[in-house]
């Protein structure tokens, strides 16, 4: 079987099922086929040139592993290595001899292979392109990132038999010594504006990083006097959307995959590797069904020791909510926006964990609960705030979900709502599609019953939950409103924030406060008052956002004396 048989064949093999592939990943094999067919044509004046594309594979093959378990044998390329560089480097316009393509994209989940192939790209431009004085430049805004695939080439360099006596390594310089060519890194650290670059060879790492396209500007606007450049970009997914990578170049090479948009570039080459997702965004696949993490790990998946690594990122994500994003952007190729303004600093939050908190501790203690009621078919909350000392703290959380729309659920927000309602320990199943309240009202009792919890009020929000606040009113425990605005909520908000990264706040490691409060945004205002953000939140608030309508009211009721502020005046309720 010859070269382009080869790659005929697997994008069969991926338009047919035989191998399991995104969307997007279709599209790019699509691509091919449907160029194949047109290839020398007046409107396609490209052809596949095997002995270009073969020779960039006789390069790879030169080069040694540099770490993991194949450390020192020879690179044998994988296939979708193959496929994505063999496009890169063998098609050529029948005009002018030259590359077709000027500009690649690779969005690939962690550990697939991604160093070593831009390292491989790195130095067949230096050494072997037949490019006099190519200039190849390594690109990040971070000088340790700059250097991650530049190390890994000088590494690849050294151990390789055949350009023994051809190069010098020196001043962050790989150097051909025939051709005078290099290979460096760059970064904005270095304070470079690009001025006398002449780039034959860009390479961006890691690009859902950068802030700014600045780096790739300056690569870009330097490419102009070579006849045929490269500017190479892989990445993983990111959490910031409002950065180039997914504010511009993911959506832009996304249409030139998609049959379906009027968006043209034969002069890009684009492969995407990541889980599917619907029209809107969400994820359609199980991140815990296995056989779907060859979407975003076409490498990595296909090996026992690769599935084991993803195994154990999966594991350390499910125990661990606040990990669920890393998870999702390196490992599952998943844009998710993890926004600046995120309330709590994880890791201040777990410092206040205690594993198996023994919720004797708190017998006959007075608390004051808070209620995010939700849509009646959604994940409803109570959260509990206890006062032990002066500025010390104890809370608690418990949510409740309709159990008929467990599995909905699941999907929808790609969470163990399974793991995490098993013996009702965190998240009770009420019978049916709607959340039955009276489920909440009987756990209310049921702690009051085993550890007599004294409910010193019951903080709702009137817009939804007027008809249970009367239920329990007429129960005889004494509800208040809490409005749902930055005034009646920023200070309780800011005060709690403050008593996590004091160390005053005690929890018992609930994961969906945890995963609820890694989740939650700010909304602040012109005065710097805020509140959490149920919209701009990536995923469900909801046990957190019942904790703020408890703490909120907790700093205004007066413990030591045993009556609130509001009472003293003659109010029920907040403003």
């Amino acid at each position: 079987m010859n070269l382009t048989q080869e790659l005929i064949q697997y994008c069969n093999d991926i338009l047919e099922g035989k191998i399991l592939a995104c969307q997007k990943h279709k599209w790019a094999c699509q691509r091919f086929l449907n160029d194949l067919d047109r290839q020398n044509t007046d409107n396609f004046p490209y052809v596949f040139n095997e002995d270009k594309a073969n020779r960039f594979l006789d390069w790879m093959h030169l080069f040694k592993h540099t770490k993991g378990p194949l450390q020192g044998q020879l690179i044998e390329p994988h296939i979708i290595q193959k496929f994505n560089f063999e496009n890169i480097f063998g098609w050529i316009n029948v005009k002018t001899g030259y590359r077709r393509f000027r500009k690649s994209y690779w969005q690939v989940g962690r550990k697939n292979a991604k160093s070593q192939s831009e390292a491989c790209v790195g130095t067949y431009e230096t050494f072997a392109d037949s490019e006099s004085a190519s200039e190849v430049y390594c690109a990040a805004t971070k000088t340790k990132q700059s250097k991650i695939v530049w190390n890994e080439a000088r590494l690849q360099t050294k151990r390789c038999d055949f350009l023994k006596g051809k190069y010098k390594i020196a001043n962050g310089m790989i150097m051909h010594l025939k051709s005078d060519s290099y290979m460096t890194y760059l970064s904005k650290e270095d304070g470079k504006t690009g001025d006398g670059f002449n780039p034959q060879c860009g390479i961006i790492d890691e690009y859902h990083l950068h802030p700014t396209t600045e780096m790739y500007d300056v690569l870009n606007s330097g490419m102009g006097a070579r006849t045929q450049p490269l500017m190479m970009i892989i990445t993983t997914a990111g959490y910031e959307l409002n950065h180039p990578c997914y504010r511009v170049e993911y959506k832009y090479v996304s249409n030139i995959l998609n049959p379906d948009s009027p968006v043209e570039n034969d002069e890009y080459f684009v492969m995407i590797n990541e889980l599917d997702k619907d029209k809107d965004g969400n994820i359609t696949d199980d991140i815990k069904d296995e056989k779907v993490w060859i979407k975003a790990n076409p490498i990595v998946a296909e090996n026992e020791v690769g599935l084991n690594y993803l195994r154990g990122e999966l594991k350390a994500a499910l125990a661990e909510p606040e990990k669920m994003k890393t998870f999702l952007t390196k490992n599952m190729n998943v844009w998710i926006d993890k926004r600046a303004s995120g309330y709590m600093e994880m890791d201040k939050w777990r410092a206040g964990g205690v594993e198996n908190y023994d919720l004797n501790n708190l017998m006959n203690m007075e608390c004051i609960a808070g209620l995010d009621l939700s849509a009646k078919n959604d994940l409803t909350s109570i959260s509990f705030d206890f006062k032990i000392d002066n500025d010390k703290y104890v809370v608690l959380s418990h949510s409740f979900m309709p159990k008929d729309r467990l599995h909905e659920k699941m999907i929808k927000d790609k969470m163990p709502y399974d793991l995490w309602s098993k013996d009702n320990k965190w998240i009770t199943l009420t019978p049916g599609s709607v959340v039955d309240y009276s489920y909440i009202k009987k756990y209310i009792e049921e702690m009051y019953q085993k550890y007599k919890w004294r409910y010193r009020e019951i903080v709702y929000d009137p817009w939804n939950a007027t008809q249970f606040a009367i239920m329990m009113e007429n129960a005889g425990y004494t509800m208040a409103e809490m409005r749902q605005g930055i005034r009646s909520l920023s200070e309780g908000t800011k005060n709690f924030r403050d008593s996590v990264y004091a160390g005053n706040v005690i929890h018992d490691n609930n994961p969906v406060l945890t995963w609820a409060l890694g989740n939650a945004v700010t909304k602040p205002d012109a005065n710097e008052n805020i509140m959490l953000d149920k919209e701009k939140s990536t995923f469900r608030i909801d046990p957190a956002a019942a904790l703020m309508n408890a703490h909120s009211r907790m700093i205004i009721v007066n413990p030591d004396k045993g009556t609130s502020v509001y009472e003293k005046r003659g109010m029920r309720s907040l403003l």
